[in-house]
């Protein structure tokens, strides 16, 4: 398998780095294989090593974490597009190139004849290591390194790799007597161009440019530049009926090298019966071959990062704010993957903090209408009217307190997304108005005549059970059915337990920055508080329990004593849980009273004898209310 990791931002941009079946170390220090000398990166921060399944990444206990797509990882196997964080270093990790299509024409036949000459890299007089060793005293050669000098100040001036070729291919057409040329950079591991780019010295003619396929094959394969200048004479052309018909005299090709890698040739071609090419042509071209090969392959790497990164606009794990990795988080990427790029309304359902709104982000983001306004509404939160207000808007004098027109969320949102969350607590009023939106995408607003267009992708979310609401008359039948055209359901979070440790870890990582504390980690006794509660609030409650712990903690790492007692006492059901609390609670109590007889009121020594920090304490005798206890 031919993968590599190229270099997006950070010390590590521009530079691609091959990955073989040996594993790859990652860190600060000079021992590991890649090293990345920034205070970000821990002294062995992760290894990235060939499995069965493909290259999978695994952090080695880092003090900042390894992050996969936004999203921290303890290990994960690498898939096609995947953005590995390191610190402040962000690396691509790629697998293959699409191949675009070109408009070529390839041509089988033999060109060995007596006028075919065949130039090695090794015997190319431009591409020697001492200038000594070339000739002397020669107006060609004078010529030839002057071109040779043009050709460089022209490659380091174009940006991007078309401008490249195209410049290129222009500079070549002032030194050698082409009429068309091709420049063809091969895919890795595969007989087929990557990329093909074509130009003609040839004013007002644009048609194919026939090519050798015998010849492309010989260059690349070994390596060497080709000269014929005899092609409609030999008789070995005669099933070639392309080159004949463009009447094509001389051919002219040179591989392109790059470190011992033939990453394709330059390929040119006239079809003027006075024009041949010579040696020193072929020796010329070599020496540019050469010269620009280096350029032509980093702007490569550069369009295909670029294209990769347009291909990762439609997948559910880039654009998106959401956190886990779980099989049924994974199915919801998919789905948000393949419906952004439509217009189709969605419905999305799941219970209260469970990141319903981060979904319709995500389809929004990573959609054609990205560009322009997400608005979003909670329905739940706003009376009848107000509700109403805020989607169409109002007329002035429309209602009590309507001082001025206004226009509402559909209009604000034109061209964009609009969400409306809870959805199945709006008015049977109400209802009928949103389902002429959907069916004729057009509105009026509260107190106004005039129809207004709204050119709006409808996202609406609930934590009802909407069936339910149909059966029983609270909800329109034909509203829901234009609503759940495509329905996406997030699964609680104690149905998908093994994200809440990574959950916790981003909210830990989000909160200790947000905090301006040194948290780096949740102990494993608060991990297995973490997986042992049921989280009814879902990632809602995850999220408010750590910043809770960041805010009230006092050391680097997350304690049991730093979450909430809800979560902490959330190990067992054998007893009705009223009285297994206050069991619990009387049972806390009764310790801490204790250590404070056995430490004779001195606190350090009670935290001392808790095994607690001091202030972890202090909290703890609030919590159980033993202040006015402790002073008797």
């Amino acid at each position: 398998m031919n993968a590599k990791l190229l270099g997006i931002s950070g010390p590590l941009k521009g530079a691609v780095l091959e990955l073989g079946a040996e594993d790859l170390t990652v860190g600060r220090e000079k021992y590991n294989a890649l090293v990345i000398e920034e205070p970000s990166v821990s002294r062995q921060h992760c290894r990235i090593q060939a499995t069965k399944k493909g290259h999978l990444v695994r952090d080695l206990e880092s003090r900042n974490g390894t992050y996969v797509n936004g999203l921290p990882v303890k290990e994960r196997i690498l898939h096609e597009g995947d953005q590995i964080q390191i610190g402040n270093c962000c690396v691509m990790y790629l697998v293959r190139v699409d191949s675009p299509s070109h408009g070529l024409v390839l041509q089988e036949e033999s060109v060995h004849n007596q006028n075919t000459v065949m130039l090695r890299r090794e015997d190319a007089v431009y591409l020697r290591q001492k200038l000594d060793e070339l000739p002397r005293q020669s107006a060609r050669v004078a010529a030839d390194l002057n071109a040779l000098f043009k050709v460089s100040a022209v490659i380091s001036s174009a940006r991007g790799l078309e401008e490249l070729q195209r410049k290129l291919l222009e500079s070549l057409f002032e030194v050698v007597p082409a009429q068309r040329g091709a420049i063809l950079l091969m895919d890795k591991g595969s007989e087929d161009f990557a990329s093909v780019f074509t130009a003609e010295n040839i004013p007002n003619v644009k048609q194919p440019i026939p090519v050798s396929r015998t010849i492309v094959r010989q260059v690349l394969r070994d390596k060497i530049g080709i000269l014929n200048n005899d092609l409609q004479a030999s008789q070995t052309y005669t099933g070639a009926r392309s080159l004949m018909d463009f009447d094509v005299r001389s051919v002219l090709a040179v591989p392109l090298v790059f470190l011992d890698q033939v990453l394709g040739l330059i390929y040119l071609s006239t079809t003027n019966p006075d024009t041949r090419f010579d040696e020193g042509h072929l020796q010329l071209l070599t020496g540019i071959a050469g010269i620009a090969v280096g350029a032509l392959d980093n702007a490569r790497q550069t369009e295909m990062l670029q294209a990769e990164n347009r291909r990762l606009q439609a997948e559910a794990n880039i654009e998106h704010n959401m956190v886990g990795n779980s099989p049924s988080m994974r199915a919801v990427y998919q789905v948000i993957a393949k419906v952004a790029l439509t217009n189709s309304t969605v419905l999305v359902r799941g219970e209260s903090g469970t990141g319903k709104e981060l979904v319709a982000r995500a389809i929004h983001r990573n959609s054609p209408r990205a560009s322009r306004p997400f608005v979003a509404i909670n329905c739940a939160a706003l009376t009848e009217t107000l509700v109403e207000s805020e989607l169409f808007g109002h007329e002035k004098g429309a209602f009590t307190g309507a001082i001025a027109q206004k226009k509402g969320k559909l209009e604000e949102g034109n061209g964009g997304t609009v969400f409306l969350d809870e959805i199945g607590e709006i008015t049977p009023a109400l209802q009928v108005k949103l389902l002429r939106v959907l069916q004729e995408r057009e509105f009026e607003r509260v107190g106004g005549t005039r129809s207004i267009k709204a050119d709006i992708r409808l996202i609406a979310a609930t934590n009802r059970d909407m069936e339910e609401a149909v059966k029983q008359g609270t909800f329109r039948q034909d509203l829901y059915y234009r609503l759940n055209v495509v329905s996406i359901a997030l699964p609680p979070l104690r149905e998908r337990r093994e994200d809440i440790l990574m959950l916790a870890g981003h909210f830990v990582a989000k909160y200790s920055k947000l905090c301006n504390r040194a948290v780096v980690s949740v102990s494993d006794a608060a991990r297995k508080c973490l997986l042992a509660h049921e989280w009814q609030g879902n990632v809602r409650e995850l999220e408010n329990a750590i910043e809770r712990a960041v805010v009230l903690g006092s050391t680097p790492t997350i304690l049991p004593e730093d979450l909430p007692e809800a979560v902490v006492d959330a190990e067992s059901h054998a007893a009705p849980v009223t009285r297994y609390h206050e069991a619990v609670r009387e049972a806390k109590k009764q310790l801490v009273l204790k250590t404070f007889e056995q430490a004779e009121g001195n606190h350090n020594e009670a935290a001392r004898l808790l095994d607690l920090h001091p202030n972890n304490l202090h909290r703890l005798i609030r919590e159980l209310d033993l202040k006015q206890s402790l002073k008797k």
